[in-house]
């Protein structure tokens, strides 16, 4: 079993959850819901395996809060 993270946001204009792999090429896709997009990402995932072992372009390493005043 393999762990990749994605980053989620919501379409304010669709209402629809977007989701992608930093650095991944081709690893994106949306849904309905929370759980219909981690399904849909999974099957992208997955296809994209099928293809061969990703070359990352990136590496995910976290998130940062920015106080701005």
């Amino acid at each position: 079993m393999r762990v990749f993270t994605a980053i989620i946001e919501k379409c304010r204009d669709t209402g629809l959850y977007v989701g992608y792999v930093p650095g991944f090429p081709g690893a994106h896709s949306q849904g309905m819901t929370l759980d219909a997009l981690n399904e849909n990402l999974k099957e992208v995932i997955q296809l994209l395996l099928e293809e061969g072992e990703p070359v990352l372009e990136e590496v995910f390493v976290g998130t940062q809060n920015v106080m701005v005043m």
